[in-house]
C-alpha cells in the first residue's frame, strides 16, 4: 500500500523528534571523577569498587564518565597499580558474567593514572577534560574530586583545584573529604575556615562511612515509614534506654601512630557512633527527603545534648597495646601509653522527648567479637498472670520490647532491622528488604530469632557505593555539614581534655576480658562494675589497697580534714551534709544550703540525687555560692549546672530555689541593676541572721573559693554580703557571697578533687591569713566550723 505524502512527513518527524529524544538523553552531561590518593589502601579496597558500582547503576541512564586516579606515585607505577585493581573488581552476584566483563571492560577504558602534584598539573587535567568534551562533543554536568588522602594535604589539594581546576559555567563541583576532620573543635574550626576559603558548603562532602551502612541508612526511613506505630513509643516515657555499639576482635597493631594521636572516642566515639545517635534521637521532619529539613534537626539534636563530665566515661587499654607502640615508634622500655582503646561513655539530651534516658556509646578493639548495632529497649510495665512458658512471642508483653538496628557482623552476619513481635510489626520498602528466613538456633540479646520480625537487604551493598551514589545525586543529608562538625567537636572536646591524664583500666583482649570492661551508670555516672584495685603508693611489694584507707580523719589548716578515694569522699560528703539537713530541719523547721558550681560537685549532687532518698528537701532552701555572669539557661551557668545535675532530680519546692540574680532588665551584672544587693536582701529576709547552715565551697588552682580571686578586693572584707567580681577565665564577670558572709555559716565544707589541685594544697598548707592571695586562707567561720574533704590525689599527690 502506498502511503500519501504527508504521513511519510510526518513518519520521518516523529523518528526525527524520537531520535532527538535519544540524543538529549545520552547527552544529559558528562561527569569526572578524580580520585585522589589512588593508590592508596582506602582505595584499593573500597573506593575503586564503589566507582564501579556507580558506572553499573548509572551506564545508560544519560550520563557518561571519566575516571581519573592520581597520587604522587610515578606514572609507571601508579598505571600497573591501577590496572592491577581494576582487574580485581566485582558484579552483583546477579549479573550474568558476561554482562560484567563487557561492563568492566568499558570502566577499565574509561579509568586511567595521572600523576598530580603541582598547580600545573590540575591546569593539565582541566585542560584534558575539556579537550575530551570538545571532541565528543560532550556537555560538562560536573567533577568530582576524592580526597582519600591525609587531611594536613587538604589545602594544598584545595587551592589547586579552585585555580586551575574548576569546572565551567553551569557545571557543578563536588569534593569529597574522609575523617579525621580535626583532632579537637579548635583544629576542627582551623580546617573548616581553610577549607571554606576554597569551597562553598554546597561543593563539600564530608564522608562518615557509617552513615553509607545499610542498617544505619535506614534509620529514618524505618522511622518515617512506621510514624504511626513510632510516635508514642519513640520518647522518654516508654524507651529505657539506646544502646549504640561497634565492637572490634582486632587491635590497633601497625596503625598505633595514627591510634596515639587519635583514640577509641576520637576514631570511633565523636564521629560514627554521635551521627548514629543523632539519627536515633532527633525530630523527624515532615518530609525525610528534603536534606535541608534532615541536616537542620540533626543539628538541633546536636545542640541538645548535655555536656559530658569526666565521670561520664570509663576507659581501656587492651594490654599488649604499649608494647606494640614502643616497638612501632621506637619508644623507650619505660614508655606506658594514656590512650585508651575502649570507652564507654554515657550520654544524655536536655529536651522533653528524650529527658532521662540514658544513650550509651561502646567500642572497642580487641574484644570478644565483631558487631555493631543500635539497640532501642522499651519500658516493660506489665505483668503476666500466666506461667512464663505460656508467653507467646507477638501476645505477651511481659517479653522484653526492643528494635534493634544490626549493623553487621556478629552472629547474625549480615545487617538486619530487628522488631519484637510483640511490639508492631514494621513496614519496610519490599524492594529492597526481606524477611530473614528462620535459624531456631540463632539468640540474638536474649531471645531467639523467631521472637523478632526480622528483615535483612535484599542485596547487600558496601557503605563506600551506597555514599558514592548520594554523592553523585548530590543527597547531602548523608554527608557531615560544617555546623555539624563543629557541634560535635564543641560537645567532645571538653571530655576528650578531662581525660588527657586519665589511667585506662588494662584488659587481655578477646574472651579473655570476662567482666572486665561490664560497666553500670547511675544518674550520670559511669563506671566499672568490678572495681580493680588500685595502689595508694606506687612500688613493689604489697602496696596498700584503697580498701586500707576508706576514710583517713587528720586536720588540714588546724581544721577537721577527710580524706579518702573520690568514690568514698563523695559518699562521706553527701552523708554528712544529709545529716547536717536533718539535725537543722528537725530544730528550725528548714535547711539553708548554699552551693558552689564548676565541675568538682557534680558527682556530690548525682550522690544526693540518686542515693539520699531520706533527704528533707521539701524543707530545703538552695542558694548558690556565686555564679557566672551569662543567662541562667546557658550551659556556663552555675545554676544550669545545678538544674541539669540535682534540682530537675529531687523535690525542692520552687520557691525555696534562689538562683543569683545576675540577669535583670536584659542586662548582665550591671551595677545599676543592683543585683548584688537584692540577692543580699533575700538571705537577709529568709537566712536567720544571715547565717547558712551550710556552704559548700571548692578550691581553685590559684587558691581562690566562691567567686573570690587573688589580688581582687571586692568581698574579702567590709559589710557587703554579696559583691560582683571579676576573674582572671572567661566569662570574667562574677557574682559571689562575699568572705564576711561565708564566715557567718554554722557549718564551711570545702571540696577539693584531683591531681591538679595537688601543689595548690600543698602551697596552703603553709600560708597564715592571707586572703588577698589566697582567698581561701580566708576561710574560717566566725562561730561554725570548717572542714576539709579532700581526696588523696590532691592530698598525696
Amino acid at each position: 500500500m502506498k502511503l500519501p505524502g504527508w504521513w511519510k512527513m510526518l513518519v520521518v518527524a516523529m523518528c526525527m523528534a524520537l531520535l532527538a529524544c535519544l540524543q538529549a538523553q545520552e547527552l544529559q552531561g558528562h561527569v569526572s571523577i578524580i580520585l585522589l590518593g589512588a593508590t592508596g589502601d582506602l582505595a584499593k579496597k573500597y573506593l575503586w569498587q564503589g566507582l564501579f558500582q556507580l558506572y553499573l547503576d548509572e551506564v545508560g541512564k544519560g550520563y557518561s564518565f571519566s575516571f581519573h586516579g592520581a597520587a604522587l606515585t610515578s606514572t609507571k607505577q601508579g598505571q600497573e597499580f591501577i590496572a592491577k585493581v581494576l582487574e580485581s573488581l566485582s558484579c552483583p552476584e546477579d549479573m550474568a558474567p558476561g554482562r560484567c566483563a563487557e561492563l568492566r571492560g568499558q570502566f577499565q577504558q574509561l579509568s586511567q593514572y595521572r600523576h598530580l602534584r603541582t598547580s600545573e598539573d590540575y591546569m593539565a587535567l582541566s585542560k584534558d577534560i575539556e579537550a575530551q568534551l570538545q571532541h565528543k562533543g560532550l556537555q560538562e554536568a560536573g567533577r568530582i574530586f576524592y580526597f582519600s588522602v591525609p587531611p594536613f594535604a587538604y589545602a594544598d589539594i584545595a587551592r589547586n583545584i579552585n585555580s586551575s581546576c574548576r569546572p565551567g559555567p553551569g557545571a557543578w563541583l563536588r569534593v569529597v573529604l574522609e575523617k579525621p576532620f580535626g583532632h579537637d573543635r579548635l583544629s576542627a574550626q582551623q580546617l573548616a575556615t581553610e577549607l571554606g576559603s576554597f569551597f562553598q558548603e554546597k561543593e563539600m562532602y564530608r564522608v562518615d562511612h557509617y552513615l553509607g551502612k545499610q542498617a544505619v541508612a535506614q534509620i529514618l526511613p524505618f522511622r518515617d515509614q512506621n510514624r504511626k506505630a513510632l510516635d508514642g513509643l519513640w520518647n522518654r516515657h516508654h524507651v529505657e534506654r539506646v544502646e549504640i555499639i561497634m565492637k572490634e576482635t582486632v587491635d590497633a597493631e601497625g596503625r598505633t601512630s595514627f591510634y596515639e594521636e587519635y583514640g577509641v572516642i576520637r576514631d570511633v566515639l565523636q564521629n560514627h557512633l554521635t551521627e548514629v545517635l543523632t539519627l536515633v534521637a532527633m525530630e523527624l521532619p515532615h518530609n525525610i527527603s528534603s536534606s535541608e529539613a534532615v541536616l537542620r534537626h540533626k543539628l538541633q539534636a546536636f545542640r541538645a545534648l548535655r555536656g559530658l563530665q569526666k565521670g561520664s566515661a570509663v576507659l581501656g587499654q587492651y594490654q599488649a597495646y604499649s608494647e606494640q607502640v614502643r616497638r612501632e615508634q621506637r619508644k623507650p622500655d619505660s614508655f606506658r601509653s594514656l590512650t585508651p582503646t575502649f570507652a564507654g561513655i554515657l550520654v544524655h539530651m536536655d529536651n522533653l522527648r528524650w529527658e532521662g534516658v540514658p544513650f550509651l556509646l561502646m567500642s572497642g578493639k580487641a574484644l570478644d567479637e565483631r558487631v555493631g548495632y543500635v539497640r532501642i529497649l522499651f519500658r516493660n510495665q506489665a505483668y503476666c498472670a500466666q506461667n512464663e512458658k505460656r508467653w507467646v512471642a507477638d501476645q505477651s508483653q511481659c517479653l522484653p520490647r526492643q528494635i534493634v538496628f544490626y549493623i553487621g557482623h556478629g552472629e547474625l552476619g549480615s545487617p538486619a532491622v530487628l522488631v519484637s513481635r510483640n511490639l508492631f510489626r514494621p513496614s519496610l520498602p519490599s524492594k529492597s528488604w526481606k524477611e530473614v528466613e528462620g535459624r531456631p538456633r540463632l539468640h540474638l540479646f536474649g531471645r531467639p530469632l523467631s521472637d523478632y520480625y526480622a528483615y535483612s537487604p535484599v542485596r547487600e551493598q558496601d557503605a563506600y557505593s551506597v555514599l558514592i551514589s548520594h554523592i553523585f545525586h548530590g543527597r547531602k543529608d548523608s554527608f557531615i555539614t560544617t555546623e555539624n562538625l563543629l557541634a560535635s567537636w564543641v560537645f567532645w572536646t571538653p571530655l576528650l581534655d578531662s581525660l588527657a591524664h586519665e589511667v585506662p583500666r588494662l584488659y587481655p583482649g578477646g574472651a579473655e576480658n570476662g567482666h572486665l570492661l561490664d560497666f553500670e551508670f547511675s544518674g550520670t555516672q559511669l563506671r566499672f562494675s568490678q572495681q580493680q584495685l588500685e595502689q595508694l603508693v606506687p612500688g613493689p611489694g604489697s602496696a596498700p589497697k584503697p580498701s586500707d584507707f576508706q576514710v583517713l580523719q587528720a586536720k588540714y589548716r588546724e581544721s577537721p580534714l577527710i580524706s579518702a578515694w573520690p568514690e568514698e569522699l563523695i559518699a562521706k560528703l553527701a552523708e554528712d551534709i544529709e545529716a547536717t539537713a536533718v539535725r537543722a530541719v528537725q530544730r528550725f523547721g528548714e535547711f539553708h544550703l548554699a552551693l558552689s558550681g564548676g565541675s568538682s560537685p557534680v558527682p556530690l549532687f548525682e550522690q544526693l540525687a540518686t542515693r539520699h532518698y531520706g533527704f528533707p528537701w521539701a524543707h530545703t532552701h538552695l542558694w548558690l555560692v556565686d555564679e557566672r555572669c551569662v543567662p541562667l539557661r546557658d550551659p556556663e551557668s552555675n545554676f544550669q549546672g545545678l538544674q541539669a545535675h540535682l534540682l530537675q532530680h529531687v523535690r525542692v519546692p520552687h520557691y525555696n530555689v534562689h538562683p543569683m540574680p545576675v540577669h535583670l532588665h536584659q542586662r548582665l551584672c550591671a551595677e545599676e541593676d543592683r543585683g548584688a544587693q537584692m540577692y543580699a536582701s533575700e538571705i537577709s529576709a529568709l537566712v536567720t541572721n544571715s547565717s547558712f547552715d551550710l556552704v559548700l565551697l571548692g578550691m581553685g588552682m590559684d587558691g581562690h573559693t566562691a567567686s573570690l580571686f587573688p589580688q581582687s578586693p571586692a568581698g574579702l572584707e567590709g559589710t557587703q554580703l554579696v559583691v560582683l567580681t571579676r576573674s582572671p577565665s572567661k566569662p570574667h564577670e562574677r557574682m559571689s557571697l562575699s568572705l564576711p558572709l561565708i564566715n557567718r555559716a554554722h557549718k564551711v565544707a570545702v571540696l577539693v578533687m584531683g591531681r591538679m589541685k595537688r601543689e595548690i594544697t600543698m602551697l596552703v598548707s603553709r600560708v597564715g591569713h592571707e586572703p588577698k592571695k589566697w582567698p581561701i586562707s580566708g576561710v574560717l567561720p566566725s562561730s561554725g566550723q570548717l572542714v576539709w574533704y579532700m581526696d588523696y590525689e590532691a592530698f598525696l599527690g
